[in-house]
């Protein structure tokens, strides 16, 4: 029984500063009105916060009859994150702070060494992101990297990434919380773009939902009763071996999966050759579909057809409210369309089909969730089970900041798992 009053304070705690976080700048005369404590334990909290630093006092309420309250706001860069994008092509990464801002990111083409010269680039890139934002080193307590592949949460390996080389061979987790100072959490990339589209994106409210990342590799996040599913080795959504497209008993297909030789850019790419003779890259074979040339109108058909089978799996197993589309290739106008039409011919109950409002950005927004729910449990909650702060809506920053550093020209760089 000692320690009631103190989780009880905790609770209040939380309460005072989840008020602050969505509906500052806000009086204590608000905040007792929205939360039911007293005016006496609103006053005891908030001269705390502000004498940690966490709050501050932004001004008084005016145009009122009565006297003027004090407003309190929240110091958005107390405390901030690192939030990572890890993928074959592209590393980014930003900064988001304690008011959910998604501040601008930096981004340089992914080290083709792989394994721990990656690592250190990661390191350099989110100090980088926080010299970008005027965010001094100290102030970054957490570190959030999206990997295009299955973390080990017991090792800190990366599992099933063919195209970083070198991550299943070491603790990736704990070499970059070493070179930053501060702990790191692995997640699958598209894991992290489902709950960024959940909380910021087109799919806000809707708690059964998939993201479906259709680039140079495919793979889905999937989120059931608002939760996400992980699966017991973290491989859930790796739609890329489900066994359609191509052979699933081929030798190949155990390394890149059946579905992804056929419906990613390597398959897209291979069959236009086989059709015409020709090599060409993707936006290429878009780009002549919409000229009317018949074999890339029939490879965007096949590769549609493909997809729109992968999508009635997924519905018929998880339900979901909506499906969003998303990638370099998934998120093209011209198979989105495709695959709409097609839908209804292979599902009893097709799903309705969506495009990432998020973009690029979908991983580092869903980074910075995870990121900052666990920040602000850690700075908040004192450990007391129930005692949370939920997140506002995330703002996110403008177009990115491109850093000048070059990567090493030792290796051709991979392509991405997705993206």
């Amino acid at each position: 029984m000692s320690d009631t009053p103190s989780i009880s304070r905790q609770f209040s705690l939380c309460m005072v500063m989840e008020t602050i976080v969505h509906c500052g700048p806000i009086s204590r005369a608000s905040i007792a009105k929205q939360t039911g404590l007293s005016k006496q334990t609103i006053s005891e909290i908030a001269r705390q916060l502000e004498e940690d630093g966490w709050i501050r006092e932004t001004g008084r309420t005016s145009g009122h009859v009565g006297r003027t309250a004090i407003t309190y706001e929240i110091v958005p860069d107390a405390a901030c994150i690192a939030t990572i994008d890890l993928g074959g092509r592209k590393l980014r990464a930003a900064i988001a702070d304690l008011a959910c801002n998604v501040l601008a990111e930096v981004t340089e083409p992914t080290d083709p060494r792989g394994g721990r010269h990656v690592v250190d680039q990661m390191a350099r890139l989110a100090r980088s992101a926080a010299d970008h934002n005027g965010i001094p080193q100290d102030r970054i307590r957490l570190a959030i990297v999206g990997v295009p592949g299955a973390p080990d949460q017991t090792t800190g390996r990366v599992l099933m990434s063919p195209n970083i080389p070198g991550l299943d061979e070491f603790d990736v987790r704990g070499a970059l919380s070493g070179l930053i100072g501060t702990e790191v959490i692995l997640e699958n990339d598209v894991n992290l773009a489902v709950i960024g589209e959940h909380w910021a994106g087109s799919a806000t409210g809707i708690e059964d939902l998939a993201y479906v990342a259709i680039g140079t590799g495919i793979g889905a996040g999937v989120m059931v009763g608002g939760e996400l599913v992980r699966g017991a080795g973290n491989a859930a959504g790796e739609l890329g071996f489900l066994p359609l497209g191509s052979d699933p008993f081929e030798p190949a297909s155990l390394k890149v999966g059946a579905l992804e030789r056929a419906a990613a850019t390597a398959g897209i790419c291979a069959r236009y050759a086989s059709l015409t003779g020709r090599s060409a890259d993707v936006p290429d074979i878009f780009a002549a579909a919409a000229r009317g040339e018949i074999a890339a109108g029939q490879v965007l058909d096949e590769t549609a057809r493909n997809l729109a089978l992968t999508i009635a799996v997924l519905t018929a197993v998880t339900n979901p409210g909506r499906v969003i589309l998303g990638g370099s290739i998934g998120s093209r106008s011209e198979l989105v369309e495709r695959i709409r039409a097609l839908l209804p011919l292979c599902s009893p109950a097709p799903v309705e089909i969506g495009v990432s409002s998020l973009g690029s950005r979908v991983t580092l927004v869903g980074g910075a969730a995870i990121g900052l729910s666990h920040l602000h449990a850690a700075l908040f909650s004192g450990g007391v089970p129930g005692a949370q702060i939920s997140l506002p809506p995330a703002r996110v920053g403008q177009a990115p900041a491109s850093t000048s550093t070059a990567t090493p020209p030792t290796a051709a760089a991979p392509s991405a798992r997705r993206g």
